[in-house]
C-alpha cells in the first residue's frame, strides 16, 4: 500500500492551534444521531425524531462544506493516496441521503426523494471514480434513453403481458439485488470484527482504514438499493400528481345546460323582455297558471276545498228561513192549512196509512 498523505483534517487542526478537530467532531456527532434514529422505537414522524434528523442533516451539510474547502478529495489522486482519517468523509453524501429519506411530509415527498437521490448519486459517482467497488452506476433522471414520444406510446404499468425486454430487465434487476444482499451480509459480518478493535482504540492504521473502506462499500450497496426504490416511488408520486390535476379539472357535461326563462307579471312585460332577448323564453303569470291548470299540477287541483259542508248547512238554513217568511206573509187559508197539518201530525204517528211494502 502506498504511503498515505497527511490528513486534511490534521492540516486544518494545525492551523487552529492544535484544537480538537472540528470537522471530525461534526461528522461523528451526525453519524451518532443517525444510529440513534435507526435504533429508536419512537415513530419516525414524531417531533423528537424529526428534530434529531434535521440536526444531523445540518451537521453533515457543514461537514461537506468544510471537506470541499479543504480539498480532501481530488480526481487526480488514487484511493491509496487518501489519508485514513479522511476516508470516512466519503460517506457524507450517503449519510445525508439516508437522513433526507427520513424526513416526513406528503406535500413535499417528491422533493424529498429527489434531493436524497442527488446525494446518493454524488456518493456513488465519487466511489466509482476511486474504484472502491465494482458496480453499474444508475442513470440520472435526465439520462433516460427512451424519448418522450416513445414514452407516451409505451405500454403502461397495467399492461397484462409485458414485453420480453422488460422481463429480461426485471430478471437482471432481481438477480443484481440478490447479489448485493449477499455482499452486504458478508460486509456486515466483517465489520463486526473490525468495529470492536476500532471502538476499543487499539486498532492500527491498517485496521482503521479497512474499517472505513468496509463502511463505504456497504453504503454503496445501500445506495444502489435506495436509488432503485426512489425511482419507483418517483413514478408513483408523479402519477398521483397527474391524477389529482385531472380530478381538479371540471368534468364536461354530457347534456346541454338548461336555458333560463323569465317569469313576467303581464303580457306587456313579456313583450319587453322578449323583444330584447329572443333566445330567452318568457310567459305571463296568467299563461303560467293556465298551463299548469291544464296539466292538473296546481296545488288545489284534485283536493276538496275546506268549508264545503259548511256552505251546504248555510243553504239549508237560508231555505228554512225563507219558508218561515212565506208562511208569515201568506193568507188565512194557508195558515189554516198549516195548522191542520200540524194537528194531524200530532194525532197520527209517523208513517201512518203507509201500506206500501207491507207484504
Amino acid at each position: 500500500m502506498a504511503e498515505c498523505k497527511r490528513s486534511g483534517s490534521e492540516k486544518h487542526d494545525s492551523h487552529s492551534g492544535g484544537e480538537a478537530p472540528k470537522l471530525s467532531d461534526l461528522f461523528d456527532r451526525g453519524w451518532k444521531i443517525l444510529d440513534e434514529v435507526d435504533n429508536t422505537n419512537d415513530p419516525l414522524a414524531s417531533n423528537s425524531v424529526q428534530v434529531r434528523v434535521k440536526r444531523a442533516i445540518g451537521l453533515f451539510e457543514e461537514t461537506s462544506r468544510m471537506a470541499s474547502q479543504l480539498d480532501l478529495f481530488s480526481l487526480n489522486e488514487e484511493l491509496d493516496e487518501i489519508a485514513t482519517a479522511d476516508l470516512k468523509y466519503l460517506l457524507s453524501p450517503a449519510l445525508l441521503g439516508a437522513l433526507t429519506m427520513k424526513l416526513t411530509g406528503r406535500d413535499k415527498r417528491l422533493e424529498i426523494v429527489q434531493t436524497a437521490r442527488a446525494y446518493f448519486m454524488d456518493f456513488l459517482k465519487r466511489c466509482k471514480d476511486y474504484n472502491i467497488s465494482h458496480f453499474h452506476l444508475p442513470e440520472s433522471v435526465n439520462e433516460s434513453p427512451i424519448s418522450d414520444e416513445a414514452a407516451k406510446n409505451a405500454p403502461s404499468a397495467c399492461t397484462p403481458m409485458p414485453s420480453t425486454f422488460n422481463l429480461v430487465a426485471m430478471a437482471a434487476q432481481r438477480q443484481a439485488k440478490i447479489e448485493r444482499y449477499s455482499q452486504k451480509k458478508e460486509l456486515e459480518a466483517r465489520l463486526l470484527d473490525v468495529r470492536r478493535s476500532v471502538e476499543s482504540g487499539q486498532a492500527d492504521d491498517e485496521t482503521s482504514r479497512d474499517f472505513y473502506l468496509l463502511n463505504v462499500r456497504k453504503w454503496v450497496i445501500l445506495c444502489l438499493d435506495e436509488v432503485q426504490s426512489i425511482d419507483q416511488e418517483m413514478e408513483i408520486l408523479k402519477s398521483m400528481d397527474q391524477m389529482q390535476l385531472g380530478a381538479a379539472q371540471p368534468a364536461k357535461l354530457s347534456r346541454p345546460p338548461m336555458r333560463p326563462f323569465i317569469l313576467t307579471k303581464d303580457a306587456m312585460q313579456a313583450q319587453v323582455f322578449g323583444a330584447g332577448y329572443p333566445s330567452l323564453p318568457t310567459m305571463t303569470v296568467d299563461d303560467w297558471y293556465d298551463q299548469h291548470k291544464k296539466h292538473g299540477v296546481l296545488p288545489d287541483q284534485g283536493v276538496p276545498r275546506r268549508g264545503v259542508a259548511e256552505d251546504d248547512t248555510d243553504a239549508k238554513e237560508r231555505e228554512e228561513e225563507e219558508k218561515e217568511k212565506q208562511t208569515e206573509n201568506d193568507d188565512d187559508e194557508s195558515l189554516m192549512k198549516a195548522r191542520k197539518w200540524d194537528e194531524w201530525k200530532d194525532d197520527h204517528r209517523r208513517g201512518y196509512g203507509n201500506r206500501q211494502n207491507m207484504g
